[in-house]
């Protein structure tokens, strides 16, 4: 007898391509299935959500728990103060977390799941608003709930119909979609969300400024126009940035890269007799201190270059970076 889980003879490629193709289409129709369905429930549970004075408990049990799990997680991060509870928590102390302040979000695909049905006197009692995700309109869960926002779905992807997986699919999607909604309502912005995600890349892609990367006064590679292209290299190599600034009396004039050095030799300049004036690239890109570093690291994508000066308003050098440093902040 095979073990549980136990593979039955040589396995057919093509079957499990086919599995799993099919398990996708299905899993597509029940999303395509819940967009004509957002309609002014969607809208009102929504509108219950921003006149929330305290924070949208998102609540469920299995797989379900695990939606409202992602769920709240989205909520807090994209600035609806939100947290989840384990409805099998919840009778055995957790329910007193639950305030007057708050709009509790069960989700339940039967809608008839115990634990959540035992919460519904509670939040009764305490007048909080219960907004319902299931699969079925006409269940106790949904008959309770000031709003209910429907996830039915015609058949599960699992061949046997049982296991959840277009339902948790189709929850997951409303639950996002209802998240979306909100932060366009509140006018939720790139800087909003990275606060709340500070520790993250997109945190550090969202935060850091050209500032905080840039590096200034001695490690600047920094040569007047009438030095000489030898003394520019030697200036290039000393302080390992790629570039090399040329500067007159603290205003930036121009640049010299690896790119200007081919030209010269190909042009055999004399090292020893060219200035950097002659070989420079002048005006030359570079960026303001209060520039994004992310915003920086597009711009020398764009223009496929490793290093750019930074400068201030009036046009006096104040820094320089390269993609190293931008590597090194996490913004690559």
């Amino acid at each position: 007898m095979n073990a549980p889980g136990a593979l039955k003879g040589k396995t057919d490629t093509a079957a499990l391509i086919s599995a799993g193709r099919r398990a996708l289409e299905i899993e597509q129709r029940a999303l395509a299935a819940l967009v004509p369905r957002l309609d002014a429930s969607f809208a009102r549970a929504c509108e219950v959500c921003l006149e929330c004075k305290g924070r949208v408990i998102v609540t469920g049990m299995g797989k379900s728990g695990h939606i409202a799990g992602k769920l709240a997680a989205t909520l807090a991060s994209t600035g609806t103060p939100s947290f989840f509870m384990h409805a099998a928590e919840a009778s055995h102390g957790d329910i007193g977390t639950i305030t007057r302040d708050d709009v509790l979000l069960a989700i339940s695909n039967s809608g008839e799941t115990g634990e959540l049905l035992l919460l519904i006197p509670h939040l009764s009692r305490l007048g909080v608003p219960l907004i319902a995700m299931t699969g079925s309109p006409a269940s106790s869960l949904a008959r309770a709930a000031r709003v209910h926002l429907d996830v039915t779905v015609a058949e599960e992807a699992c061949p046997l119909n049982l296991a959840p997986t277009a339902s948790t699919t189709a929850m997951l999607a409303l639950g996002d979609a209802l998240a979306v909604a909100l932060l366009e309502a509140r006018g939720f912005t790139p800087q909003d969300f990275a606060r709340s995600h500070p520790g993250g890349t997109l945190g550090r892609k969202l935060l850091l400024h050209v500032s905080d990367v840039m590096r200034a006064g001695e490690q600047l590679p920094v040569v007047s126009p009438s030095a000489l292209l030898s003394e520019g290299l030697v200036m290039m190599s000393r302080k390992g940035l790629g570039i090399c600034v040329v500067v007159d009396q603290g205003r930036m004039l121009g640049v010299f890269t690896d790119g200007d050095l081919r030209r010269a030799l190909d042009h055999q300049a004399d090292v020893h007799r060219t200035t950097m004036r002659e070989v420079m690239t002048s005006p030359g890109k570079s960026v303001r201190a209060g520039m994004l570093a992310a915003e920086a690291a597009h711009l020398m994508e764009k223009h496929r270059i490793t290093a750019l000066p930074v400068i201030d308003d009036a046009g006096a050098l104040i820094g320089a970076f390269n993609v190293h440093d931008l590597l090194r902040a996490g913004v690559l």
